[in-house]
């Protein structure tokens, strides 16, 4: 079915805030529109009132035709206990929801006292079989395991006994990957879908929206797949309270921005010089005019009439210049001042250097399972840049951990050396869990800081008062890896260490992470799947981990 969605003035936000409003948008078979904006800007509230899941504040959402299938896929995995696999797929694919209707209009129609008011029973069940049938249900289960085992996703047991809760987050992701490839939605509404993918996953992905006939709309914040995928891009601006759609894609949007936002500067500029010349000049104008009336009535001869009424009249034609002035500042069109951004300031406290050789390990073996890593041999001296990549799976963090010291190998050994003061962003942002309130938990990390400090610090990160007394575990993802990034800037760093830092992380965020990057001087072991980061972060070398084995590149 080929679809079309309409948004006209539509705005969202939470509870009294409204975070974007005036909002058009026309999704089109075949259009990929990207959604970006900081964090916080309304992404995911936009896509859910697109999607049907929330209400929006003014507005409306059109299909046409009005039964199109639309699925929404949010970032998080939601995964439920006791949720399995093939369970999860089906809600996340709509198959459940459509076998779901299908079998209380079944019921109904040979019961109609079960039929709601006013609906004909056959039509009821004719309607859903028709979405049971367009949801792809019918033969979910056959393409399952087809699905499952070309993602190279191997389980603990049959898809239909093994539970979501159980997997890993890469294998969550891929899992997630395979929800979306088995979906046959008319228009896809899809969350930060490249979270957690590895490059064959990202991969896949791109090839799958690319080869879409219907709608999509996406948020994301992976800049390549932005830059390969969009068709035109969606700004939610929160800083200008604007939004606008771009032509184009990822790049080009890029570009215009930077061109668009210069001139609103050039344009606020050139008003604000006019008028401040207008405003001295009446100003000018004014003091010569008062000058000039109290001059005529002090300095002129009570009988020379003649010179006093000359200088008033002078006096009197400066104050007419006055309001001539006046006039004119107030034909001025005005210039709005374009909003400063907030921007995360960000740098990496550096502690004093460590011993020459930061960790090692020799002839170590992890065994975890039916997985082995190894046997590995590495070292990683002072001030290394070293990138790890690799599949999901493939051994990435357990080589993490081993380096680390936090896993002693099954064989060989590994070694820690001297003064290593480690900075960490985990692909779980573990540190930084539970119920304990925000600025309770950095607290305890970083006990030397003052309570004032803690609040400063986590506001320069976007973590304001609203913030800062939730329990960590309700914060979104993004925040949590924000405030890993304060806890960075707070401790002292000679060894960093960032497994998928920019998971969840704004445009602008990253390209902060990027920038402090380039100026951190420690050793540095960065695991990535964005391949923007990879190309713009110097690295001095690379390591490759695939099936347990690392190989240097």
């Amino acid at each position: 079915m080929t679809a079309t969605l309409v948004a006209q003035g539509l705005a969202g936000g939470h509870g009294h805030r409204t975070l974007f409003d005036s909002l058009d948008l026309t999704v089109a078979p075949g259009d990929v529109v990207g959604v970006v904006g900081a964090n916080g800007a309304g992404k995911s509230t936009l896509l859910r009132i697109l999607g049907g899941e929330a209400e929006p504040q003014a507005g409306t959402v059109q299909l046409a035709p009005a039964d199109a299938f639309v699925g929404w896929l949010p970032q998080e995995h939601d995964r439920v206990e006791g949720e399995t696999v093939v369970g999860y797929i089906a809600r996340r694919t709509g198959c459940a929801q459509a076998t779901a209707a299908m079998d209380a209009a079944a019921l109904a129609l040979g019961d109609p006292s079960l039929a709601p008011a006013g609906v004909d029973p056959s039509d009821a069940y004719s309607a859903a079989l028709d979405r049971w049938l367009a949801s792809g249900a019918a033969d979910l289960e056959e393409r399952i395991p087809i699905v499952l085992a070309d993602l190279g996703l191997e389980l603990d047991g049959d898809p239909e006994q093994a539970l979501m809760t159980s997997l890993s987050g890469g294998q969550a992701a891929r899992v997630g990957l395979a929800a979306l490839l088995l979906s046959r939605f008319d228009i896809v509404l899809l969350d930060e879908p490249t979270n957690d993918l590895d490059l064959d996953g990202l991969e896949r992905l791109e090839a799958f929206v690319q080869g879409l006939r219907g709608g999509v709309v996406l948020v994301s914040h992976d800049r390549e797949f932005l830059a390969r995928c969009v068709t035109r891009v969606l700004e939610l601006d929160l800083a200008q309270s604007t939004n606008r759609v771009y032509g184009g894609g990822y790049d080009a949007y890029l570009e215009e921005r930077a061109t668009l936002r210069r001139h609103a500067r050039e344009q606020y500029d050139e008003f604000a010089d006019k008028k401040a010349d207008l405003v001295a000049r009446a100003r000018t104008q004014r003091e010569w005019s008062s000058q000039g009336v109290r001059n005529a009535m002090k300095k002129a001869p009570d009988n020379d009439k003649n010179r006093r009424r000359a200088m008033t009249e002078s006096s009197e034609k400066q104050a007419q210049k006055v309001r001539q002035m006046e006039s004119r500042i107030a034909r001025l069109e005005e210039v709005e001042e374009p909003r400063k951004e907030w921007e995360l300031q960000f740098a990496i406290a550096a502690a004093p250097r460590s011993s020459t050789v930061v960790s090692t390990l020799s002839g170590a073996v992890i065994r975890q399972g039916d997985f082995t890593l190894g046997p590995v041999s590495l070292q990683v001296n002072a001030g290394e840049r070293i990138g790890i990549t690799g599949p999901n799976g493939a051994g990435k963090s357990t080589l993490l951990r081993a380096l680390l010291g936090r896993r002693e190998p099954d064989e060989g050994t590994a070694s820690l050396g001297a003064s290593v003061q480690v900075g960490e962003i985990d692909q779980a942002r573990s540190l930084l869990a539970g119920a304990t309130p925000l600025a309770a938990a950095f607290e305890g990390l970083v006990p030397e800081m003052a309570s004032g400090e803690v609040r400063t610090l986590l506001a320069k990160f976007g973590l304001r008062a609203d913030h800062v007394g939730r329990p960590v575990d309700e914060l979104s993802p993004g925040e949590r890896t924000r405030a890993a990034m304060a806890l960075l800037q707070a401790r002292g760093v000679n060894l960093l260490v960032l497994d998928e830092p920019t998971n969840h992380l704004d445009l602008a965020a990253i390209e902060q992470l990027e920038q402090a990057l380039d100026t951190y001087d420690g050793t540095l072991l960065l695991v990535t799947h964005d391949r923007r980061m990879l190309e713009t972060v110097r690295t001095d070398r690379r390591w490759h981990v695939e099936a347990g084995r690392v190989a240097e590149r």
